[in-house]
């Protein structure tokens, strides 16, 4: 006979299905939790190379990142996550084991702040990427050439292609190839300057490369931001009159060093400099951000002709030669000081050591 009675069978049935569901409500509870994997501040993740679950649980853990490893690899065998593709992932806030898990086993990235600098030159602006995305920094120097795909392709100069290397930050995936990447800061120009000031930039009379050129002039004179649309004024002034640019970000550009100028420097003949040729440069010094390319298609509206530094890194601008002499002669008497001023310094520590 059976030794239990129906009633004690489906009692028994109803005790197996609830501690099922109870297993089974936890075990989902512990996979889905959207708390499972926690962190107050953003943490990133850079996987290199394909990893599995044991690496990447020693990796979080070695980052900081608020998770239970033991769990970690419970849920990815039980989810069957248990390889995870090269690229850049963020812990940022809270997150359950399936989504994170998965995200990563499918390759779906967060995308790296990407910065890129102004006033840089092709091999810096190729450091900069290089140095926040996966590729090798030579790899993005090769494509501010003439002969690059990617250059050919927007019929540029790799100098002209270098030049619409638009300073910002930009969200770019991390594993994105250099000319992807390249790519989307050219397009980046294209949208925030073509295509919002096309009408302003025919009205100047100057092409875009020549805009952008005279630009990275005003990137590169100007330390107050304020003060771009004036020099870009200023150098449009002479422009009209038939005058010399004479810029000395040019004649630096010519000698290939930053560094105080001589007096024989500014007869270096270069075309690059606006000392001893006239016109706008054969093409930028620089990557000019966007307020130095709007100064120059919508400069300051005035008479100025000259100007010269100013202690505090603005300028002084003078209508006439006489006016700009006089503000030049105040300025290297304040350079003389300067230099006076540091000698007696080191005159002193000088005697103090002895």
């Amino acid at each position: 006979m059976n030794p239990f009675s129906k009633k004690e069978i489906i009692a028994l049935l109803l005790i197996l299905t609830a501690v099922t569901l109870i297993f089974s409500g936890w075990r989902n509870y512990r996979l889905y939790n959207p708390s499972a994997i926690l962190s107050d501040i953003p943490i990133e993740i850079y996987l290199h190379d394909r990893i599995g679950l044991e690496q990447l649980a020693d990796k979080m853990d070695s980052l900081g990142v608020n998770v239970d490893s033991e769990e970690l690899k419970w849920a990815g065998r039980v989810l069957g996550w248990r390889n995870f593709r090269t690229g850049l992932y963020v812990v940022d806030g809270s997150h359950s084991y399936e989504a994170f898990l998965s995200n990563m086993a499918r390759g779906i990235q967060n995308p790296a702040s990407v910065t890129v600098l102004s006033g840089s030159d092709p091999d810096r602006v190729a450091l900069q990427l290089g140095n926040q995305l996966k590729a090798e920094p030579e790899e993005f120097r090769k494509l501010f050439t003439d002969s690059s795909d990617i250059s050919q392709e927007f019929n540029l100069t790799g100098e002209e292609l270098f030049s619409r290397m638009l300073p910002n930050t930009y969200q770019i995936y991390w594993t994105s190839s250099p000319e992807n990447a390249v790519r989307r800061i050219y397009n980046e120009f294209n949208r925030m300057i073509v295509d919002r000031y096309g009408d302003g930039i025919e009205r100047t009379g100057y092409t875009l490369n020549e805009i952008i050129t005279l630009a990275s002039i005003v990137e590169m004179e100007a330390k107050v931001a304020d003060e771009k649309p004036r020099i870009a004024g200023l150098y449009l002034n002479r422009l009209n009159r038939n005058m010399l640019l004479q810029a000395d970000p040019t004649v630096i550009y010519a000698l290939g060093e930053r560094r105080r100028l001589l007096f024989e420097d500014y007869r270096v003949d270069h075309p690059y400099n606006t000392y001893i040729h006239a016109g706008i440069p054969p093409g930028p010094i620089t990557n000019p951000d966007a307020a130095s390319i709007r100064a120059v298609i919508n400069p300051e509206d005035h008479d100025y002709l000259f100007m010269v530094a100013s202690p505090d890194g603005s300028h002084r601008f003078s209508r006439t030669f006489e006016e700009h002499r006089q503000a030049s002669a105040e300025w290297r008497r304040w350079i003389q000081e300067q230099y006076r001023l540091r000698d007696e310094r080191e005159r002193l520590e000088s005697q103090n050591r002895d």
